[in-house]
């Protein structure tokens, strides 16, 4: 337990720069307060003590503003960054080193019974307002753009921005050797499948207007000639 606890206070120097002593993450860092009292809620419910393992997660809402069911399956290294509107569903298993930021969801969508909720692999970055939903597998280095919807699986190594969420090539870096302290946390920096289209129709249009504007300058060369041999035919 104490090597956890330790491994949860060194995750948070290694993905936030804010962080300036231990005292300051055990004292002010309300993902780590989050996760610790999921742990326990997350024990009880283990244990079939159901009613007060919903009790404590509904206290850990209540103090940290971050639902997590205590039915759900957190591996080592997780890290909540500003976790303010995150929610964490029943069946959902998050795996290692995996990073959330404010207004993450990992929810249903229905009321279908048994797994309902996302599988999310090692070493995934999920941005600010996405939203992950339903019974589907984030597989490992996958990074998820803000406010994406993502509703269905995702394969190692990718990136995923939009709603509904694509899959977009990141200049062609492969993510998959990346060790804990190279975490790509740089959710800032992802393409726009969006913004590319619209760059590709601008310079299509481009094109058509130069090609519009040679064809009336030939049109233009070819009525002058015709002008001029008619002169030159009536003279």
């Amino acid at each position: 337990m104490i090597a956890r606890l330790k491994r949860d206070i060194q995750t948070v120097f290694e993905r936030d720069p804010a962080a300036k002593s231990v005292l300051e993450i055990i004292l002010c860092y309300s993902g780590f307060h989050a996760l610790l009292m999921h742990r326990v809620a997350h024990y009880f419910h283990q244990r079939g003590f159901v009613l007060l393992a919903r009790i404590i997660s509904q206290i850990n809402r209540f103090l940290t503003g971050i639902e997590i069911h205590p039915g759900a399956k957190i591996g080592n290294g997780f890290f909540i960054d500003h976790g303010m509107g995150v929610v964490i569903g029943e069946t959902t298993e998050i795996g290692d080193n995996v990073t959330l930021y404010q207004g993450v969801t990992l929810g249903g969508t229905g009321k279908e019974k048994g797994k309902r909720h996302p599988t999310i692999g090692n070493n995934v970055v999920i941005s600010t307002g996405a939203k992950v939903l339903g019974s589907i597998t984030i597989e490992d280095n996958v990074k998820i753009g803000a406010g994406s919807v993502v509703l269905k699986d995702v394969p190692p190594n990718c990136t995923v921005v939009g709603v509904p969420g694509k899959i977009v090539v990141r200049d062609g870096r492969n993510i998959a050797d990346a060790t804990l302290s190279e975490i790509d946390l740089r959710h800032d920096q992802l393409p726009d499948p969006v913004a590319d289209m619209m760059l590709s129709l601008q310079r299509k249009i481009e094109r058509l207007e130069q090609r519009l504007i040679e064809l009336e300058v030939q049109r233009n060369e070819h009525q002058t000639v015709q002008h001029y041999e008619k002169r030159e035919g009536k003279a």
